[in-house]
């Protein structure tokens, strides 16, 4: 069974009344962010319960040593920790000497929490019952600025309803904090000076062997009925720096701490000053102050949203989870800086490490495509062209040779971190997936100049990889590719998966239909490519040889591709069939279990069917997606939305709905059990694709936007928006018509249901 406790809103994720046992959950769900900088939603007073402490500066990490019971050659040596920053919103909080722990306390009502995706704020509000009798009402409002990234902002109001009483307030730092996931408890932080100075404190560290330095810092105020309490008395240990306030207050009466805090980074200032530049900051915080900063929090928002909204009428549920989703993604990336990309869990817990994987190219690129502007879809291709070499020298670690390249599977600067050995040296087609990308912005955007200034190195270091990892086997009498784990992880090791083949397949023509054109459009960077890379005629024939005599496994019988030689030497027992108590299976069963079953944890043929879609007819597609679908479990967050997309493809909208539903609200009703762990992000994009790409049916067809409109019955109306090549449109979709307008200054021609329309500025068309 699901959860169901997050009150379905059309705006907020609201939780209502105070449980320990979710607790974790909701500092997962309620997680805040700035794509700088982000941290779960942990409460800022004392809490001796269970809970997952996280705070996040973005590109800072550990490189955690690996442990494995034996080493294999090639293995990455470290792991890469998304690393529990220093603590910079601790408020200790006691009531007459009483300390507020909402887990020892007599009793807790009224507990509310909401996270306002419109304003991009957190706010929680209770009433307690403390140990000593006293009863307090607080109400906490939290944000992480967009306009100023560095800075954090407190509203801490309490008010003790039954007596008059002394409140002390003791905002600190503490540098003093591990992770949770670490593999031999390391040391990850160095703390090299604490100090503070009136209402303001710093503490210096720097991360262990990566040597990132920062400062984290804080300022806090007190203020009781509209009056400024003189500044606290500053203390420190070696790991924490805190000020003490106390002020006696009348019952009925609030009283307000203000702290705002944040970090200073040497990515972004120079060695030596990252403490005259917290000070800058505060400086302008403490300028503007707390409101000034909120109003400038939710006019950010509202310019993120006058983009990237997706509207929904009728079905609250589903409206709440598309603005999650969205939400969640401009809190973990906002484009300003080619050298951050999207975590697997953003700045919402720690599993996985890493800061990108292929999710970005296959999933999240088309979010920001079309929600942004080309620029910021450039600097995620722009972060795979700079770390080419890294790629080049993990495929040398490998056996490969002459500038072949293999992307790492997870990445913090290039060099390849992740290490489970199956996906570490296996899943390789996430080589694929770049190149994609490569060839998707391009046809969303018609920049072709990333191409021949960065792209075509890329794709040449990838069409390397692709001939040397091949065989031909001479029972065949085509190039095989064996020893490989596809998307689906629940079949490891195997032998030409279809997906990972069609990919290479791809690949390598793609790569040399580019070539041709930069040889014959832009002469001096063919010249210094082929100069750079000393690719051969003679190379790129072998290259052709493989493309054209690629093996790929198919069964006669069933009339579809199978997912690699030997899926239908497996028990076919579908999933309908499966015991509901033996579900999800990957907590359930061994590893070895799943690895003999048809079971699918996502789409990896339905993934080929999804990105070369005009590859196939819609007989084949329909054919594959009956076959494979009853033996997908959907036990990967990416798996969900590929199946939406193709359902409402083939007019199945109630399956298409479903699916929806489930990627939409896999966190919120955490589907698969483990959204303490933190959010699921790079799928959160798949959410967008299904509504866009889904049920819009939005495509680039003959070099023009075309859309296929359907709508769940479920709903009302849904309306998004699209920015195409600079100009944005906007679409709106009802139970009976399809409305476009296009905003700008020129007409654009795109197709609906097949048919040509030109769109005026200004001037709704309906269909």
């Amino acid at each position: 069974m699901n959860q169901n406790y997050i009150k379905a809103d059309n705006w907020s994720i609201i939780e209502e009344g105070f449980e320990k046992g979710r607790v974790k959950s909701s500092e997962s769900l309620f997680s805040i962010g700035n794509g700088a900088m982000g941290q779960r939603a942990n409460f800022e007073e004392m809490y001796t319960g269970e809970t997952f402490q996280g705070s996040y500066v973005a590109g800072v990490y550990y490189p955690d040593k690996t442990r494995v019971g034996w080493w294999k050659n090639g293995y990455p040596e470290y792991f890469a920790k998304v690393l529990n920053a220093p603590n910079w919103i601790g408020i200790g909080v006691s009531v007459n000497g009483e300390v507020l722990d909402l887990n020892r306390c007599k009793k807790v009502s009224n507990f509310r929490r909401e996270l306002n995706m419109q304003e991009g704020w957190y706010k929680r509000t209770f009433t307690v019952t403390l140990l000593n009798g006293l009863e307090v009402q607080a109400e906490i409002l939290r944000f992480l600025s967009l306009d100023l990234d560095e800075l954090g902002a407190i509203s801490y109001n309490l008010k003790v309803l039954n007596t008059d009483a002394e409140i002390t307030f003791e905002p600190y730092l503490d540098s003093g904090i591990t992770n949770e996931d670490s593999n031999w408890d390391d040391k990850f932080w160095n703390t090299t000076n604490i100090s503070f100075t009136d209402n303001r404190a710093f503490i210096s560290a720097h991360t262990m062997k990566t040597n990132f330095e920062t400062c984290t810092f804080m300022q806090a105020y007190l203020d009781y009925q509209g009056e400024a309490v003189s500044g606290g008395v500053g203390a420190e240990t070696e790991t924490t720096v805190s000020f003490t306030f106390k002020q006696k207050v009348k019952a009925g009466e609030t009283i307000t701490l203000t702290k705002f805090g944040g970090y200073t980074v040497s990515r972004n200032h120079k060695s030596g000053h990252l403490v005259d530049a917290a000070n800058r900051v505060l400086d302008k915080a403490s300028a503007l102050g707390f409101v000034e900063l909120l109003e400038k929090q939710k006019k950010a928002w509202n310019n993120i949203w006058q983009m990237s909204d997706i509207t929904i009428e009728g079905d609250v549920k589903a409206q709440q989870g598309i603005r999650f989703n969205i939400f969640q993604l401009n809190q973990t990336y906002l484009g300003t800086d080619s050298r951050l990309n999207i975590g697997p869990k953003g700045f919402t817990g720690e599993k996985y490490g890493g800061s990108t994987y292929w999710d970005t190219e296959a999933y999240c690129l088309p979010f920001y495509m079309t929600t942004k502007d080309d620029t910021v879809a450039r600097k995620l291709l722009k972060y795979r062209y700079n770390h080419l070499e890294k790629a080049i020298e993990n495929a040398k670690k490998l056996g490969f040779s002459n500038g072949a390249a293999l992307y790492p599977m997870v990445t913090m600067n290039g060099e390849e971190c992740h290490n489970e050995w199956e996906i570490t040296f296996e899943e390789i087609h996430r080589n694929g997936a770049i190149a994609f990308a490569i060839y998707n912005y391009y046809r969303y955007t018609s920049d072709y100049s990333y191409i021949p200034e960065m792209g075509l190195e890329v794709l040449i270091g990838i069409s390397r990889f692709w001939h040397q990892r091949v065989n031909f086997s001479k029972e065949k009498g085509k190039y095989v590719m064996l020893g490989v784990t596809g998307p689906n992880e629940y079949e490891n090791n195997v032998n030409n998966n279809w997906y990972t083949n069609y990919l290479a397949k791809w690949c390598i023509n793609y790569t040399l239909e580019q070539l041709g054109k930069v040889k014959d459009g832009y002469s001096e960077d063919y010249s210094r490519i082929i100069g750079k890379t000393k690719l051969t005629d003679f190379e790129c024939e072998h290259w052709k040889e493989v493309a054209d005599n690629l093996y790929f496994p198919f069964s006669e019988k069933q009339q579809v591709y199978l997912q690699q030689d030997g899926f239908l030497d497996k028990e076919m027992i579908k999933v309908v069939d499966l015991p509901k108590t033996e579900r999800p299976i990957n907590q359930k069963w061994s590893w070895d279990r799943i690895l003999r079953s048809p079971y699918i944890k996502q789409a990896d043929v339905l993934q080929g069917f999804y990105l070369f879609e005009d590859h196939f007819s819609k007989e084949e597609l329909e054919r594959h997606y009956d076959f494979y679908e009853p033996f997908t479990v959907h036990e990967s967050s990416l798996s969900p939305c590929v199946h939406s997309i193709q359902a409402a493809k083939l007019g199945r909208m109630q399956q298409a709905y479903r699916f929806y539903l489930r990627t939409s609200r896999l966190d919120l009703d955490d589907y698969n059990k483990e959204v303490e762990e933190g959010l699921h992000i790079t799928s959160m994009a798949g959410t967008w694709m299904s509504i866009v790409e889904g049920f819009g049916g939005m495509r680039v067809l003959e070099d023009k936007l075309s859309f296929t409109p359907q709508i769940p019955s479920q709903w009302e109306t849904y309306s998004f928006k699209v920015n195409f090549r600079n100009r944005i449109i906007k679409v709106v979709v009802t139970q009976d018509k399809t409305s476009f307008e296009l905003s700008g200054t020129n007409e654009m021609s795109i197709r609906v249901n097949e048919e040509r329309i030109t769109l005026l500025p200004g001037k709704i068309v309906i269909v």
